[in-house]
């Protein structure tokens, strides 16, 4: 079998980089080019070493965790040691995750062994596995794209997972329930009485919404040219309120004004009395993980303690 070192180690120093960068994009720290290159080539030193009397001693579990160790400190440096060791296992987790994938597409598409060897060509026994460097060299790109977007889906879903909160509004001694988004970027105010207003949706309302509130949600924007039957309890709490969207200048919306709203965050209460809400048919998420999104100044209300905490 003929071996072309050069390929080889050409190879493993693109594919350490590119695990390094990865790592630096997990962790968020910037990094020096000449930094990154460094390190992908010691990490591909272990590849000619291979090829030396010292192969017994570099091939050992021991050796590439020094190895690992080097490319680590080379690339991002040693400050304190949990910084260090959080890059390390951070680094193992990226190969770890790129290892996997490319390891379970090839036994996915494999259905016949000749078949995938006479596919897949080169293949390269005695390095560890029995994937072929064409099949890595395609995939890997691949594999690092998606392990890359994944990461950072899972980091918007954490983000968005820790600005949720529990909303309970009462009206007319009625209590609804919505899992609220605290939205930073919410500065909807009514301009006289600078109340926050706070973003509802009842699009996937089970239909035990009082009928006013589903009126204002159908029919809010002709109660500004047009009068709509309420009940006068309910026309003494609405309010007219300007606003910006994209592609639109100005625009009206119709908002509320509640007996209380609630809102539960982790083990903490907040108790907000003179703030809005507007009941909107638009979903406001896509994956239905909200309901509503919480003007962020709503979050400086009364704390509650005990029993006010939990939501039934």
């Amino acid at each position: 079998m003929t071996v072309y070192l050069d390929v080889i180690w050409l190879l493993n120093f693109l594919f350490d980089t590119f695990l390094l960068y990865l790592t630096a994009i997990i962790l968020k720290r910037s990094i020096r080019v000449w930094r990154l290159l460094a390190g992908g080539l010691i990490g591909s030193l272990i590849i000619l070493l291979s090829f030396t009397p010292t192969a017994p001693i570099t091939n050992h579990p021991a050796s590439k965790l020094l190895f690992s160790v080097l490319m680590v400190l080379t690339v991002f440096g040693y400050q304190r040691w949990r910084f260090f060791i959080k890059g390390l296992f951070t680094l193992y987790f990226s190969t770890f995750l790129l290892g996997g994938i490319l390891i379970g597409v090839h036994y996915f598409i494999q259905y016949d062994s000749e078949l995938t060897a006479k596919v897949l060509l080169s293949n390269v026994k005695g390095f560890g596995d029995p994937i072929s460097w064409l099949f890595v060299l395609l995939g890997f790109p691949v594999a690092w794209h998606f392990s890359k977007t994944r990461v950072e889906s899972i980091e918007m879903t954490k983000i968005q997972y820790d600005q949720m909160v529990k909303v309970v509004l009462t009206i007319d001694q009625i209590e609804l329930f919505f899992t609220g988004l605290v939205d930073s970027g919410n500065q909807l105010y009514d301009p006289i009485t600078k109340m926050p207003v706070m973003i509802v949706s009842v699009k996937n309302n089970d239909g035990s919404l009082p009928d006013p509130i589903r009126k204002l949600a159908e029919e809010g924007e002709s109660i500004v040219t047009e009068t709509i039957d309420l009940p006068d309890e309910w026309q003494n709490r609405l309010r007219i309120v300007p606003c910006r969207v994209v592609g639109q200048e100005h625009q009206l919306i119709v908002a509320i004004k509640p007996d209380a709203i609630k809102i539960v965050k982790e083990n903490e209460a907040y108790f907000y009395e003179k703030g809005l809400v507007s009941f909107t048919l638009q979903e406001l998420s896509a994956d239905g993980a909200f309901q509503c999104i919480v003007h962020p100044k709503m979050l400086t209300g009364q704390k509650l303690s005990g029993d006010a905490v939990k939501v039934s």
